[in-house]
């Protein structure tokens, strides 16, 4: 998977007009003052990184929901830096430059305070992928008056571990498992781990060998792979970023027969599934996750009612849960490559 530093993240400039402040309506929706449905409205997709392949994907989506509304879109480039974000943000409620903001968050706490500005300064935000806030296990909107579409970390970890769970049913006895996680100093890559952990132990016939930072590079996913099967050398399930995956696969014993699992699913990631060299991977349809953000953005700030909780697994088949079988039975294709 990504991040964000994504795989961490990723992820400008027209002239806009300034909506009323925005307010939460009951029963899961919110709304805004109503507007000129035929105006065209300007989206800045903060995203994490615009080097960054997954975001890229997401802009895309964002592209295609602003065209068909008439409206248009900017990738304004977070360079994996939270606090640069902040700043775009400032200056986005300053210069009156967009009426949405939707945000792949590289921080999901120092762009809370900046969020909240924008709302209030009449900016439609949207929050994307990371949840803002201190709460990884929830889909909620963590700043009132934002719309949340997100995957929040420790579900993606729960699911995770219980594909790494479907990978062990093919072992004989005890099934040997590694984890190569994201990066320790970020909270998020934290609740997953543990969720992931706390998933796999749960089984009775896994045994976690060990962890370690495989990030989301192919050469971290190598080195990282390379020292723990070092010191663990029958290794039955290995589960990692889509990056670190790659690079574990590289340099691993192909007479052992190893499961591979991987967090994202680029088109190699895709491949790679289809063809049984890796068993499975969690998919997202990056493409449809930024369409669907900013249609939500875009209804809100023309004063509809939107829904303002989305969990982004439940727009991709089988939920994200893709093994061969679900994501050929899904025709399935990815929206990016790493």
């Amino acid at each position: 998977m990504k991040i964000r530093r994504y795989f961490a993240g990723l992820p400008a400039a027209l002239t806009a007009i300034i909506l009323l402040t925005s307010c939460a309506a009951p029963g899961g929706t919110s709304t805004a003052p109503s507007g000129s449905s035929s105006k065209a409205l300007s989206i800045g997709f903060f995203g994490a990184s615009a080097a960054n392949s997954f975001n890229q994907a997401v802009f895309k989506g964002v592209k295609e929901a602003a065209v068909a509304d008439g409206s248009t879109a900017t990738f304004v480039d977070g360079n994996f830096s939270g606090p640069q974000q902040v700043q775009q943000i400032n200056d986005a409620i300053t210069s009156k430059q967009f009426d949405i903001i939707i945000i792949s968050a590289n921080d999901n706490l120092v762009v809370q305070d900046p969020l909240e500005r924008a709302i209030k300064a009449g900016i439609t935000v949207v929050v994307e992928f990371t949840p803002v806030g201190p709460n990884f296990d929830s889909i909620e909107p963590q700043i009132p008056g934002a719309i949340s579409i997100v995957d929040p970390p420790v579900g993606n970890g729960k699911a995770l571990g219980q594909l790494g769970i479907q990978a062990c049913a093919t072992v004989t006895g005890t099934c040997n498992v590694a984890y190569l996680e994201g990066f320790r100093s970020l909270p998020l890559d934290n609740a997953r781990t543990a969720a992931v952990l706390s998933t796999l132990k749960a089984a009775p016939n896994i045994n976690v060998v060990g962890t370690a930072e495989g990030g989301y590079t192919t050469d971290q996913g190598r080195t990282a792979f390379q020292n723990i099967s070092q010191a663990n050398p029958n290794i039955n399930v290995v589960i990692g970023s889509s990056q670190a995956i790659a690079g574990a696969v590289g340099v691993a014993d192909k007479s052992k027969n190893i499961k591979f699992v991987a967090n994202g699913a680029p088109k190699s990631g895709v491949e790679a599934v289809k063809s049984g060299k890796w068993f499975a991977i969690y998919a997202l349809d990056v493409v449809a996750n930024g369409r669907k953000a900013a249609e939500l953005g875009l209804g809100k700030a023309r004063g509809q009612s939107v829904p303002t909780a989305t969990r982004e697994s439940d727009l991709a088949p089988n939920n994200s849960i893709g093994t061969k079988d679900a994501l050929e039975k899904a025709n399935f294709s990815s929206g990016y490559d790493d």
